[in-house]
């Protein structure tokens, strides 16, 4: 999705639980968007150093209330934030668990829609209503692997 794109989706998003698409909002769903993968709030301080940290958390819990952020929970101290797939597009994450470091990946359409009629089964079985899923496979990076 462009930036105008990801901008009208977002500003939508946050109209309906009554918030403003700020400036800084702005800025951070800027960073997200061009970032390859989910981000701490350290390395989008990286990315514009003229955004207070105070003001990226509060940011990034109105974005995410609103569901245009999604936070990632590692082994590690750090979340880390990435646009919700409305904004991006469907896919799945590796997660390193000694470092943290996170790797998007996407399946074969084949291998997604597989995946998807065995998850559609498991939550018939079960009585639930499946509206989506999300796969992290978590494991050791290759940097952590040599280490």
């Amino acid at each position: 999705m462009n930036k105008v794109d990801a901008d009208q989706v977002v500003a939508s998003q946050l109209r309906a639980v009554s918030q403003r698409y700020t400036n800084n909002r702005r800025r951070l769903v800027s960073i997200l968007l061009s970032s390859s993968k989910p981000l701490t709030i350290n390395q989008i301080l990286e990315v514009d150093q003229g955004l207070a940290q105070s003001s990226v958390y509060r940011n990034l819990v109105v974005l995410e209330e609103a569901g245009s952020v999604v936070r990632i929970i590692t082994n590690d101290d750090h979340a880390r934030y990435e646009l919700a797939e409305n904004i991006l597009e469907h896919h799945h994450h590796i997660i390193c668990s000694p470092c943290g470091e996170i790797i998007d990946f996407h399946l074969a359409d084949h291998v997604e829609s597989t995946l998807e009629v065995s998850l559609q089964e498991i939550a018939d079985q079960l009585g639930f209503t499946l509206d989506n899923h999300r796969l992290d496979l978590i494991g050791t990076c290759s940097s952590c692997n040599s280490s």
